[in-house]
């Protein structure tokens, strides 16, 4: 089956607020479904915010959703997500929040009650098992890391 005939996965989904709209996607092909504040909030340079969302979902297992930033409250605002991105696991039923913080270093950003915050990227996750070894296997890279090729004029 191709990607483009795969259907959409059912998720479950529980609102407690009966006047945010649940998680929509903007276009069609769009990878993240937009989440919405249930709060007003003003964040000042450097503070951060733990908002709700007003949603709690059921995902199937094998199934997690993460939660992204959004790239025009990144761009216009200079709002990050603290732990972006993140992760809701199939077992978790409590709402979702997003930890969002205000990097502009001299205006403070304002969230209005409905406002798209974030979006929620819905994905199959594989399950691994770990088996310790006293080395590992050899690879090109070894153990490169942390802007070992190259990539920026700074390198």
């Amino acid at each position: 089956m191709t990607d483009s005939a795969r259907q959409p996965v059912d998720i479950l989904i529980r609102r407690l607020d009966p006047e945010i709209p649940l998680p929509a996607y903007e276009h069609p092909g769009d990878a993240g479904a937009d989440l919405r504040t249930t709060e007003d909030a003003e964040l000042q340079p450097g503070e951060r915010a733990l908002l709700p969302t007003g949603i709690s979902i059921a995902l199937p297992d094998g199934y997690a959703a993460f939660v992204h930033p959004r790239s025009g409250l990144a761009a216009r605002c200079g709002v990050a997500l603290v732990n972006a991105p993140g992760t809701v696991d199939a077992g978790y039923r409590g709402e979702i929040k997003v930890i969002v913080v205000n990097l502009d270093p001299r205006e403070p950003v304002n969230f209005k009650r409905g406002d798209r915050i974030a979006q929620l990227v819905i994905q199959q996750v594989e399950k691994a098992r770990f088996h310790e070894v006293g080395e590992l296997p050899g690879s090109v890279r070894a153990e490169g890391g942390f802007g070992s090729t190259g990539g920026h004029a700074a390198v």
